[in-house]
């Protein structure tokens, strides 16, 4: 299945999530997309339908295709700990993720965008490849060429605060992806454990 680039608050509304984390898909229409969006007399989801609606909420909010998350979700297996949280972890650790939590981009779309061409090097070398996992300690920068690009310094202009596990410096666009998050750092609502189940059948 190919990424999604649809209208995200289409989606949003569809699974009842802010799929942007800000929650300003859900202010004004707080229900389903479409004339029936508000009817309230729909029956209740079958436990496939909800493990695959966890599922499509979580690719779409980091933008990855259904390959990627395969093969993401595998790799997480291998780890030690718990399955659905390393997952997530590992989703958090992607390159394009990462410049959007160091607010280098105002979404994750943006971000891999930035990514894509060629803005952002990691230690010191050029990566453009999103789906480019990062580690503990590694150095996230602009680079040098592209340090007054406009979109990128619009992003940061309204950043007011970042995650713990990332440090920024916006004087001179580096930063430093410190550690992987802990579980109670990523959004409470999601339920990673009816991943697991839905690939897990």
């Amino acid at each position: 299945m190919a990424r999604y680039t649809g209208p995200m608050y289409k989606k949003s509304r569809h699974l009842g999530f802010s799929l942007l984390e800000n929650g300003k898909e859900l202010v004004k229409k707080p229900y389903g997309p479409g004339q029936h969006g508000t009817d309230k007399r729909r029956g209740k989801a079958s436990e496939y339908k909800m493990q695959l609606m966890e599922k499509q909420k979580v690719r779409l909010m980091y933008g990855v295709n259904e390959k990627q998350f395969r093969l993401t979700f595998e790799k997480a297996a291998k780890m030690k700990g718990i399955q659905g949280e390393n997952f997530l972890k590992l989703l958090e650790s992607r390159l394009d993720n990462v410049v959007y939590r160091m607010g280098m981009a105002s979404t994750r779309r943006a971000a891999r965008q930035v990514v894509n061409h060629g803005h952002i090097t990691v230690n010191g070398k050029k990566v453009d490849i999103p789906s480019y996992q990062v580690k503990a300690g590694d150095i996230i920068a602009v680079k040098e060429a592209s340090k007054d690009h406009k979109a990128i310094l619009e992003a940061l202009e309204k950043v007011t605060k970042t995650v713990e596990y990332v440090e920024f410096d916006k004087k001179n666009l580096t930063g430093k992806y410190v550690r992987m998050p802990e579980r109670s750092e990523l959004p409470a609502d999601i339920k990673e454990s009816m991943i697991v189940e839905f690939y897990n059948k």
